[in-house]
Order: structure tokens, then sequence, then C-alpha cells
């Protein structure tokens, strides 16, 4: 099989259409806290905006311009957010993390349809683009701490 019918394979339907439907693609009015990361290999950029109460997300927007794959992982990501506290996202981060660059198991509740993108790990270049929500929701949720 050629590395082109992988990659096609790659995107698969699930994978499309999560980042067709991706929640959350407002940006908040005064939110808690605002982070932007960028992918430096391919350029894509994710900007979240969350609120932040007693350590809980209770509301999330973000603007993702990414390939597919960082737009699912950031589908779901926004899907799931909000309730979570900064260590149920930090668990999130590191389990993707783990799953593309270790090929550990798939991320957990309430994070587990990151599973659609276990074939990524094969595809070092889409890492980065993959990781961006929790990135930035991570740098987000830092300065709130900082600015706390």
């Amino acid at each position: 099989m050629s590395a082109e019918t992988d990659l096609i394979k790659l995107y698969s339907t699930q994978i499309r259409a999560l980042a067709v439907d991706m929640p959350r693609t407002t940006r908040l009015e005064n939110p808690t806290a605002t982070a932007k990361k960028r992918a430096p290999l391919c350029g894509s950029t994710v900007t979240v905006d969350l609120k932040v109460e007693d350590g809980i997300v209770t509301d999330y927007g973000q603007d993702v311009k990414a390939c597919a794959l960082g737009q699912a992982a950031a589908s779901v990501v926004g899907a799931a957010i909000v309730g979570q506290s900064i260590s149920t996202i930090e668990k999130g981060r590191d389990e993707l993390f783990n799953m593309l660059k270790h090929d550990g198991p798939a991320p957990s509740v309430p994070f587990e349809g990151l599973k659609v993108l276990a074939p990524a790990k094969d595809y070092k270049n889409r890492h980065a683009s993959i990781m961006l929500a929790f990135d930035a929701t991570l740098d987000a949720l830092q300065a709130h701490k900082a600015a706390g």
C-alpha cells in the first residue's frame, strides 16, 4: 500500500464528520482567559477562550484553522471540555500525546472520541496540529492561574 493510500485512509469518514461538525466555534465575550497556539510545521492555529470557575471550565469557544485532523481533535475537545477540571484536561492531553507518540491506549472519558485519531501516530508531521486544542486550552488555563 502506498503512502498516499495510507494518508487517504487516515482522513476517514469519521474524522471528516468531526471536522465538519465542530462545536463551540464562537469566540466568547469576556473570557476568563484566552490563548492561541500555532503548529510551526504546518501553520495550523487554534485560539481558545474559556471561562473558569473554581477550577472548572464553565464555557469554551474556539477558532480553529487547521487540517482535518486538527479540526477533528478540536471537535472532540470542544464537545467534552465544559464541566471538566484542569487535572482532567491535563490527563486527556497526556493520554492523547501518549497515544500518538508512544502507541499508548486511546484517551479515556471524557475525551475517548480522540481514539479516531490513533492512525495518525504514523504521521509525526500531523501530531502538533492534533495537539493544538489541548495545548491552547492548557496555556489559557495557566494564564488564568497566573492571573489568579
